[in-house]
C-alpha cells in the first residue's frame, strides 16, 4: 500500500515534467523490476545503468525490464564491458543503439575471433576498437584517481 501511494503521490506519471516535484529517481535493479509498471510510464530523458555488467545477459529479467523504458538517452557505467565473450558486449551495444548492433548473429559473423590466422584475428580486432570509439570512455585508475600509491607486489613462497 505505502509503495502504490508512493507512486500515485510522489512520483505522479500523469504529470506533466515541469509540474514534478522530482528531477531523478535513484533505484536499484531489484526495485526497477518490482516497480516496471510505474516507471514504464516516463519517457526518461536520462537513462544511466552503473555495473552496466548486469545487462550483458539480455535474457535476464532487468535487462528485459529495462529495454522496454523510452528513453532518449542511454549511458552505461561498468568496469568490465567484456569479460567471456563478444554477444556480452553485443547486449550492451544492443541496448545502447538498438538500430545499429539488431542482430546478435550478424555482429558474432562479422567479428568471429575463432579463427588460426593471427593477421586476420588482430585486424578484426582493430575494427571492434574502430567501431567502439565512439561509444566508449576508457579511463584507468592511475588516470584518476591520483591518491592511490603505486601498486606494491609481493611474491610469497611458502611449503605444502
Amino acid at each position: 500500500d505505502e509503495r502504490e501511494a508512493m507512486a500515485r503521490d510522489v512520483l505522479c506519471p500523469g504529470q506533466r515534467d515541469e509540474d514534478r516535484t522530482w528531477n531523478v529517481i535513484v533505484t536499484t535493479y531489484e526495485v526497477c523490476n518490482m516497480d516496471r509498471n510505474v516507471l514504464n510510464k516516463f519517457a526518461w530523458s536520462y537513462l544511466i545503468i552503473d555495473e552496466a555488467h548486469r545487462l550483458k545477459n539480455e535474457a535476464s529479467t532487468f535487462s528485459r525490464t529495462i529495454r522496454t523504458f523510452e528513453t532518449r538517452y542511454r549511458l552505461l557505467l561498468t568496469g568490465t564491458p567484456l569479460q567471456n565473450n563478444l554477444h556480452e558486449l553485443w547486449a550492451l551495444l544492443n541496448f545502447l543503439v538498438p538500430d545499429v548492433f539488431a542482430s546478435a548473429e550478424q555482429f558474432d559473423d562479422w567479428f568471429n575471433l575463432d579463427i588460426d590466422d593471427a593477421d586476420e584475428k588482430n585486424k578484426l580486432i582493430s575494427q571492434l576498437h574502430k567501431i567502439l570509439r565512439p561509444f566508449m570512455l576508457r579511463r584507468l585508475k592511475v588516470d584518476v584517481e591520483k591518491s592511490l600509491p603505486p601498486k606494491h607486489e609481493t611474491i610469497l613462497f611458502t611449503g605444502m
